[in-house]
């Protein structure tokens, strides 16, 4: 008999109706039922149907076939949707909204704004719940131990904050990591999920990515991701083609030669003006 995972998907089989629904094998906890308005249309007693199981008001093991926000295991960004004497509760997609207690939040959640949080399975109470914590859910030790991830590695992120230096980010929901400011070339806010590409893993595990893969930087393409630069930063940038090759290298990871070419090419479609100072649009 398998286990069931609870705060997962899960494969059951249907094992009996009843007026509310359909019963679907369980393990040695019991059935677990799934109420009449998830029941898809056709299913039949020995059919199989994939759910998502959980705990309802009452807490006991319940099934749907809607789709959550986040299972357990994952980052998420979520709103709160109401507050009590206890914590948090956020909207996660389903019936019942998901716990944060006090003791999880960074400071006190309000109604209505969204948080990064952390899904998982209390060891106490054996419930789901949320951590704003997040900080001590990321696995990035582990990369000390055992290469996991290799740089130019395409990753998933999660923009977590703002930091001084650019962005904090998850990435493939276990690692924390830094985009740069000097790597961002478009509007990007915490909660958006994007594309990013590794491009350091320092010896202590910390890791920095780009929101595009390294070669493409020395490309001819460069040219349209300077132009786009130019535009999220207020049509200006402090190096020209006098710049030096360490400052550029450091700003844009490319050679002092591919950037002289791309603002030749945006200077040639009267896309910018190159002056003493930089350069800007026109």
């Amino acid at each position: 008999m398998k286990k069931i995972l609870l705060g997962q998907k899960n494969l059951l089989k249907a094992a009996w109706k009843v007026d509310f629904g359909m019963y679907l094998e369980g393990d040695e906890e019991g059935k677990i039922l799934l109420p009449n308005r998830y029941v898809p249309e056709g299913l039949e007693v020995g059919d199989e149907v994939e759910v998502f199981v959980y705990l309802d008001n009452e807490e006991r093991r319940v099934a749907t076939t809607l789709e959550p926000k986040a299972m357990v295991g994952d980052f998420a960004y979520l709103e709160v949707a109401w507050v009590n004497e206890f914590g948090a509760f956020l909207d996660w997609g389903l019936m019942k909204d998901l716990f944060c207690p006090f003791r999880e939040q960074k400071k006190r959640m309000e109604e209505g704004r969204s948080y990064i949080v952390h899904v998982h399975l209390d060891e106490e109470s054996y419930r789901i719940m949320a951590s704003a914590k997040v900080e001590k859910w990321l696995e990035n030790d582990k990369l000390k131990e055992e290469k996991l991830l290799s740089v130019g590695d395409k990753v998933s992120a999660l923009i977590w904050q703002k930091t001084d230096l650019g962005f904090k980010a998850i990435i493939d929901n276990k690692y924390g990591a830094l985009l740069y400011d000097s790597q961002v070339f478009k509007d990007i806010h915490t909660g958006d999920r994007v594309d990013a590409y590794v491009t350091k893993i320092r010896p202590d595990g910390k890791i920095d990515i780009a929101l595009q893969p390294s070669g493409r930087l020395h490309t001819e393409d460069f040219a349209e991701q300077l132009l786009r630069y130019l535009q999220y930063r207020g049509g200006r940038c402090r190096l020209g083609d006098k710049s030096s090759a360490e400052d550029i290298k450091e700003q844009f990871g490319v050679s002092k030669k591919t950037y002289k070419r791309a603002i030749g090419d945006l200077y040639k479609r009267r896309l910018i003006a190159i002056n003493d100072d930089g350069i800007e649009l026109v």
